[in-house]
C-alpha cells in the first residue's frame, strides 16, 4: 500500500464527533446520523493503521455535518420566506 504525502501517521485526523452530534441534535437528523457514523470510524481506523481510511472517514464526517447544517439553514430560510409570503398575502386581502 502506497503512502500519500497528505497523511501524517504521527497525528490522527480530527473525528468531528462533537460537530456531528451538535448538527444531529439541532439540525438535520438523517445527515447528522451519517456524520456520527463516519466520525466514530476515524479513531478505529487510525488505531488499526488504516491511515487513508481514517482521513477519508474524517472528511466524510465533516462533509455530512456540513450537509446537515446547510440543509437546516435552507429549510429555515424557506419557512421564513413562506411566512413572509403568507403574511403579505393576508395583509393585501385585508386592504
Amino acid at each position: 500500500m502506497e503512502q500519500s504525502q497528505n497523511y501524517n501517521p504521527k497525528a490522527p485526523p480530527p473525528n468531528y464527533l462533537a460537530f456531528a452530534i451538535i448538527t444531529t441534535i439541532l439540525c438535520c437528523l438523517p445527515a447528522g446520523i451519517v456524520s456520527i457514523v463516519y466520525a466514530s470510524e476515524v479513531n478505529r481506523k487510525w488505531m488499526s493503521q488504516d491511515y487513508e481510511g481514517a482521513y477519508r472517514a474524517s472528511q466524510n464526517a465533516k462533509t455530512w455535518a456540513i450537509v446537515s447544517a446547510v440543509s437546516f439553514a435552507g429549510i429555515f430560510i424557506l419557512i421564513f420566506i413562506f411566512y413572509i409570503f403568507v403574511g403579505l398575502t393576508a395583509f393585501s386581502f385585508q386592504h
